[in-house]
């Protein structure tokens, strides 16, 4: 299978050195372009949908669980069928699909890459056999603890960090409203007590349930938790260590020199950020229970179908990546914005920075070779209408120009649909409002009741002009549920692949996390004994004072 994917890469090129790739540079910098906001402006998006009425419907898409309108997006037909045909180039379908049957994807590893076989239906995925064993040990075990009169527990805790956190966090706090009602989940990742100790004044040794997730068992925050969280136990008079802690490991020996008997194991084709589908996502399933997390994993399925089956025209993950492309390389724009209009989703924007920062944050391509080219943008957040109130204003009016990402969710699950109207009015009226903008003459028109009368209202008119013809993508939701909720989230894991196959990068590996750890390592015994020889002037300036 390896040979597959090696063909694959072999037969495509980088995406630089396609002839679309010229093409779209030579037409952004052609003369007349024009500037805003450090980014060249091809058209102007209010001139694009009077000329086009049919805009809205060209440039969305239907997908499993989730619509898009891409309409509000800085392209038009000519640049999608370049950046359409750009992957075909970059083989980017070729790469998907020695991905999906199991080759090496992750070739610094040596690694296939399939947490899509973790939502694969019985009997349908590669691994399917040992895929579907661990889920239904999981899914049995998630029931005993849900069974409150009969496990005695109330509060589970989740002690992870990265993807043994990120995933988990999110998906419980997107779809509190089917929770289990009499359980609260708590999640620990960062090794500062101060994330451990308020959660723990909440609870009642003998009612809660820690689930330790390492896949080594020796990840250093977790295991620091992990282990200020047992000490607590047995000093709150807590008994029976393998009854309250679990593990989600494959490091059985060194979970039962902790104390721990039951363990749930994945595999190392099972990247971290990519891993929530299987035994990572044990907290979830105890939440939802056994109907609720397959319906997750049906969500995520039915878009890995259609990132497989979809037409390229059709296609929504693959089109997503390559707008990130048009944007990061061609426009220059360096971040983009998530604004989830639903509070449930509040922790997605930092999921997604995990999944994507991790993945495609790279300098050099699969060969090693320095790229000439930038790769992953900033990703970063806040629910709407908070962000509004916080910051919009640099959406609106700063310097550079931020493509930003709507989430919408048309039925709410709780009782006021007048607070729900309002909040999807807010949501439309961002978008509108950053597309639109407001000319200053249109401002000079205007006198709001806060500004001073002593300004010069041509002046005051600037301070109010909006640029406008700034981008924006919406995605619709019918409801927040298990299965749209799996669907979004594989849409944003092949969309990160697509991007990561035509800049050529490794997307499954993540170096970059591994020299601070190792440093740290070396800098801890030199906490206690304050040895600070070979060490930088800052680092042991620094490491005196803080000790």
């Amino acid at each position: 299978m390896s040979t597959r994917l090696e063909e694959a890469q072999s037969s495509a090129l980088r995406g630089d050195r396609t002839p679309q790739w010229s093409e779209l540079s030579a037409w952004v910098q052609a003369p007349g372009a024009g500037r805003q906001g450090g980014a060249y402006r091809h058209y102007d998006l209010r001139q694009a949908f009077t000329q086009n009425p049919q805009r809205f419907d060209q440039f969305s898409l239907q997908a499993p669980g989730v619509f898009a309108d891409l309409s509000k997006n800085l392209w038009d037909e000519p640049v999608r069928a370049r950046l359409l045909a750009m992957a075909q180039a970059c083989g980017v379908l070729q790469q998907r699909d020695a991905m999906f049957a199991g080759a090496v994807a992750n070739p610094t590893e040596g690694r296939a890459v399939l947490h899509t076989a973790l939502r694969a239906p019985r009997g349908q995925g590669p691994h399917a056999e040992e895929v579907h064993a661990v889920l239904d040990r999981m899914l049995a075990y998630a029931h005993s603890m849900r069974d409150v009169e009969s496990s005695g527990i109330r509060d589970v805790v989740n002690i992870g960090i990265g993807g043994s956190d990120l995933g988990p966090q999110m998906v419980v706090a997107a779809l509190d409203a089917q929770v289990h009602p009499q359980l609260r989940f708590h999640f620990v990742s960062n090794v500062d007590g101060h994330d451990l100790a308020p959660v723990l004044r909440q609870l009642d040794p003998q009612r809660t349930l820690f689930i330790v997730a390492s896949k080594t068992f020796t990840t250093q925050e977790t295991l620091a938790n992990a282990h200020a969280a047992k000490a607590w136990f047995l000093a709150q008079g807590g008994t029976d260590i393998a009854r309250h802690f679990v593990g989600v490991t494959t490091n059985l020996e060194a979970a039962a020199a902790f104390g721990i008997t039951t363990t749930f194991g994945f595999w190392d084709w099972v990247g971290g950020r990519y891993s929530l589908w299987g035994a990572i996502g044990l907290p979830i399933a105890i939440a939802l229970g056994e109907d609720g997390f397959r319906a997750l994993l049906q969500g995520a399925h039915a878009m890995d179908q259609h990132f497989q089956q979809a037409e390229p025209q059709a296609n929504l993950p693959l089109q997503l990546g390559l707008l990130d492309v048009w944007y990061r390389n061609f426009l220059g724009f360096s971040s983009r914005s998530v604004a989830p209009y639903h509070q449930g989703l509040r922790r997605f924007p930092a999921y997604l920075q995990q999944l994507e920062m991790e993945s495609n944050g790279k300098s050099v391509d699969v060969q090693g070779q320095a790229l000439p080219y930038a790769t992953s943008p900033v990703v970063w957040g806040e629910p709407g209408t908070n962000g509004q109130h916080a910051y919009f204003q640099m959406l609106h009016q700063g310097t550079d120009v931020i493509p930003v990402e709507f989430i919408a969710v048309k039925t709410p699950t709780h009782g006021w649909p007048d607070l729900h109207r309002k909040l999807l009015a807010n949501c439309l009226a961002q978008s509108q409002a950053l597309m639109l903008g407001k000319r200053a003459e249109e401002a000079a028109l205007e006198r709001p009741p806060t500004a001073s009368a002593a300004m010069v209202p041509q002046v005051l008119a600037q301070h109010r002009t909006f640029a406008g013809n700034r981008p924006s993508t919406t995605f619709v939701l019918q409801a927040l549920n298990p299965y749209t909720l799996g669907a979004l989230v594989a849409m944003y894991e092949h969309r990160v692949f697509t991007s990561a196959a035509v800049w050529g990068i490794n997307a499954f590996d993540q170096w970059g996390v591994e020299l601070g750890k190792a440093l740290c390592n070396q800098l801890l015994p030199r906490m206690d004994s304050g040895d600070t020889s070979g060490l930088d002037a800052s680092t042991a300036g620094l490491l005196a004072m803080l000790r």
